[in-house]
C-alpha cells in the first residue's frame, strides 16, 4: 500500500492558534488519504531538541513513499533551521521517499499526489 508521512508543526506549541481546529483539519486530510487507499500518518514536531527524535521515530515506522512537509514549517522564516533539519533527516532516514510541500493543511493530499 502507498504510504505518506505528513510532517507538521505541533499546533499546541503555537501561541494564539486554535490547535483543535488545526488538528481537526489534519485529521480530515488523513481521512482523505484513506479514502484514496493511501496509508497516511502525521508527525508533529516543535523546534528544539525534541524535533529530531520525534521525526526519526516516525520515519523509522515504515518505508514511506512520500514525506509531505507542511507549509507552516516551510513558510515561517523563524523555522528555517527546523525546515532544513527536516529535509536532511528525510534524506538520511527515508532516502527512497519523495519530498513534497503543501501550502496549507487543506492541500496535503494534492501535494503528496504530485509524487505518487
Amino acid at each position: 500500500m502507498t504510504s505518506v508521512l505528513v510532517v507538521g508543526y505541533d499546533p499546541h506549541a503555537i501561541p494564539g492558534v486554535d490547535a483543535d481546529a488545526l488538528g481537526a483539519a489534519l485529521d480530515q486530510e488523513l481521512v482523505r488519504f484513506g479514502a484514496l487507499g493511501i496509508d497516511a500518518a502525521a508527525a508533529l514536531v516543535v523546534a528544539g531538541e525534541s524535533a529530531e527524535p520525534t521525526l526519526v521515530a516516525a520515519l523509522a515506522r515504515r518505508p514511506w513513499d512520500v514525506v509531505v512537509v507542511g507549509g507552516g514549517i516551510r513558510k515561517t522564516e523563524a523555522l528555517l533551521p527546523l525546515f532544513e533539519q527536516i529535509v536532511n533527516l528525510v534524506r538520511r532516514h527515508a532516502p527512497r521517499a519523495a519530498v513534497a510541500f503543501n501550502t496549507d493543511i487543506g492541500d496535503t493530499v494534492e501535494a503528496a499526489q504530485r509524487w505518487l
